[in-house]
């Protein structure tokens, strides 16, 4: 059996965080990279003893998705390297520092630099639920790039916690998979959901007029998904695969919105990589056979995403300029955001037999108007794959347009204290 099994902490005579954790350098090498899931599917018991233990280790590097515990601090740069695809979360304040690192890359694509070694995982830690009666323990929360990680990594440790539920999907890992186990009752701190304010409502709503029945949904994360779902619950037979899943995208299954019933692919199923959300969701995920959680090769894939009809992207972003081009990444000069996804789901809804490629954002960023006639960040999403965007004031409609065309369809949506001065500034695109 490969695994060293460590039952919580009723050994004695050792003090914490040993009788909890191990020595964690005894399977971590120098100059080794670490992984885990990102936001709920955080290992926080192995992610505090790596950090309690840090001074075992000759710099290592940790590899981040979106960081939602603070385990991490700027000062633990001395011990490790961090090197992320996103700033999202606790990742902020290590990108204000300036000791993270950024992966620029779609996310797509990060199944296959894990599987070439050119994004090499030597350790991949995970947080896993308990075994079923095959002995069969679920990734729960996560699946997305940790598939390839656990594929290819040449150490697995595992943190089992019973408020993790078992999800379908696979791969399911079994005792003799793992390299060290240990049992963590980790409680999930959940901040109650504040509901949707006006201008997110208002979005919302000019969204949901965007999505027919039957349609097939993704949307990212955060305020304006969540609002832009609240809104849907009279629509009919909508299906979902998505990166992320949610409260939204569980009361959509529960009302009976959500069935699935006319994708062409995975008929039945709501297909996801990762869960984000309250205890609802992880409820009613738990040994759910309509819900299947795969991994970025599969969620993101464009083969995949091409056999899908009516598929409606719904994502976010930092600004967009008066032709189209979206920054997703960086306010000022800190990483914010990502590459991520956005754009392997936007080109995939442009192409979809009746899709809807959709960029939903707030007109303004407290004093700051947030359609720009200049971007003050990358190019994430080129004006190339110009989209639909949505703002609180409406809906700009980008696809076939030119660029003379698209200024005052961008300019009506702008909050209207700003429209003026992106009336004179659009006079360098003419």
């Amino acid at each position: 059996m490969k695994h060293i099994a460590i039952d919580s902490a009723r050994q004695s005579g050792i003090s914490e965080p040993d009788c909890r954790v191990p020595d964690l350098s005894a399977l971590i090498r120098p100059g080794d990279t670490v992984m885990w899931g990102q936001s709920h599917a955080e290992p926080v018991k192995l992610m505090r003893a790596l950090v309690e233990q840090r001074h075992r280790f000759q710099r290592i590097r940790i590899f981040l998705g979106i960081g939602r515990t603070e385990v991490l601090e700027p000062e633990h740069a001395s011990e490790f390297e961090f090197l992320a695809y996103c700033g999202s979360g606790s990742n902020r304040k290590l990108a204000r520092a300036g000791v993270l690192d950024i992966l620029p890359i779609h996310y797509s694509q990060l199944p296959a630099l894990i599987a070439t070694e050119a994004l090499r995982i030597d350790v991949v830690m995970l947080q896993v639920s308990p075994p079923d009666e095959h002995g069969r323990y679920s990734l729960g929360l996560a699946r997305e790039y940790l598939v390839e990680a656990v594929a290819h990594a040449r150490v697995i440790i595992v943190e089992v916690n019973p408020n993790v539920p078992w999800t379908y999907g696979g791969p399911y890992l079994l005792e003799s998979a793992i390299d060290l186990l240990v049992h963590s009752d980790q409680t999930f701190e959940d901040a109650p959901a504040a509901p949707p304010g006006a201008v997110e409502s208002s979005i919302g709503k000019h969204v949901a007029s965007l999505v027919n029945d039957g349609m097939t949904l993704q949307t990212g994360i955060g305020a304006i998904p969540d609002a832009v779902l609240s809104h849907l619950h009279d629509k009919r037979d909508l299906g979902v695969h998505s990166g992320s899943i949610g409260d939204g995208f569980a009361a959509l299954c529960e009302a009976g919105v959500v069935t699935n019933s006319r994708k062409k692919i995975d008929a039945g199923v709501t297909v996801g990589g990762v869960i984000i959300g309250s205890e609802r969701v992880r409820h009613w995920a738990h040994r759910n056979r309509a819900l299947e959680l795969r991994g970025t090769e599969y969620t993101h894939s464009p083969a995949v995403l091409g056999r899908i009809d009516g598929f409606a992207a719904i994502n976010s972003a930092v600004e967009v300029d008066l032709t189209g081009q979206i920054n997703a990444e960086m306010v000022a000069d800190t990483y914010v955001g990502a590459v991520g996804g956005v754009a392997d789901f936007l080109r995939a809804a442009h192409a979809s037999h009746g899709g809807m490629p959709i960029v939903a954002l707030p007109s303004t960023a407290g004093a700051h108007s947030r359609i720009v006639s200049r971007l003050s960040g990358p190019v994430t999403v080129p004006r190339s794959d110009g989209c639909v965007i949505v703002t609180e004031y409406g809906i700009a409609d980008l696809r076939g347009l030119s660029l003379a065309q698209r200024i005052p369809r961008m300019i009506a949506i702008a909050h209207p204290e700003y429209r003026e001065r992106l009336e004179r500034d659009a006079g360098r695109f003419r």
